[in-house]
Order: structure tokens, then sequence, then C-alpha cells
């Protein structure tokens, strides 16, 4: 379910400013393409705003983006809130000591990871992304977050295929979704 306030105008602008490109990268998926939002500074500015207003007081002190597009949204998100943003990366892109958490994928398996110390047991954390299909790379991230005893409150993003059925396996995490994707 997309965001439950159909009538914000907000929404329009942000849903008609997300270009879909049919068959990219392969024939048969309707690709989400957001920089289209992103050349558009007012909705882009909408899209920032809603999920301000949605986790600003919640005592959220964790903003957890994931890799890439997580990178654009999450950061004004964090500094709006008050809160430290923690990228979770591809595997290798980080220097350091990092925690890996192993996912699967339609044809194998992927890692995400983030530094050890970025995070500390007992914080709140919000986990953002662009988009949610079947929930594999979301679930990767609450899962390592858990791991180090994070609490995580809810996962954000912009567009949901619900078609997809990646909200259901989030299990009992919230999942919140500004529109639902073609």
């Amino acid at each position: 379910m997309a965001f439950e306030d159909a009538q914000d105008h907000r929404i329009a602008r942000i849903s008609s400013a997300i270009r879909v490109i049919p068959d990219f990268p392969k024939p048969g998926i309707m690709f989400q393409d957001i920089t289209t939002l992103l050349l558009d500074p007012t909705a882009f500015k909408d899209t920032i705003d809603l999920f301000v207003e949605r986790y600003k007081g919640k005592n959220i002190s964790v903003v957890a983006g994931i890799e890439a597009r997580g990178f654009i949204f999450g950061p004004p998100i964090a500094l709006a809130i008050g809160a430290k943003f923690v990228p979770m990366r591809k595997p290798n892109k980080l220097p350091g000591a990092v925690i890996s958490q192993e996912y699967s994928l339609e044809y194998g398996t992927d890692k995400i990871e983030m530094h050890v110390g970025a995070v500390q047991a007992g914080e709140r954390a919000l986990v953002i992304d662009d988009l949610i299909a079947t929930g594999g790379t979301l679930c990767a991230a609450i899962n390592l977050l858990e791991r180090v005893e994070v609490d995580v409150v809810e996962c954000a993003c912009v567009i949901e295929l619900p078609e997809l059925k990646g909200r259901d396996r989030l299990g009992d995490k919230p999942l919140f979704v500004l529109v639902s994707g073609a």
C-alpha cells in the first residue's frame, strides 16, 4: 500500500516525476527511473519532506541507506531529523573493518556491508532505499542491523512494486512507501 494520504498533492507530483522505462535492463522489466525525480527540485523536496514529516520526533538515531539510491534519500532525511547516516554498501566498497550480511538473489547470492562500530546496540534505525521489489536487500539490511542489536523501527522506500510481494518478506517490520510502481 502506498502513502495513506493519496490526496496530498505532493504524491501526484512525485509519481509523475518518476519515469518508467520499458524493457530495461532486460525485456519484461518496467524500470522505475528516479533520476527524473531528482531533476525536479520541487518533487525531490516533496519526497524528502514527506519522509521527514513521518520520522521527525520518532527518536530515530540512525538512517541506514542501501547502496546506491538509498544514499540519495538517506542523508538529507538524517540531517533533518538529527540522525546519523550509515551507508549499507556492496562488498569491498568500505575501507576498514566491516560486518556483512549475505542474501539470496534469483540466481545466486549477494552481500551488504557496514562499518564495524557505525551503530551501537539499542539505537533506533530507519532503513531507506528508493524501491522495494522482492524485499531481499531490505531484509538483509534489517538482519545486519539486528545482529548488532539495533532496533529497526521501519523501512521506507519511494516506490513499491507490489506485485513482487517484497513487503511480505519483511515479516512484522513496517514499510512506508510513497508511490506504487507500474
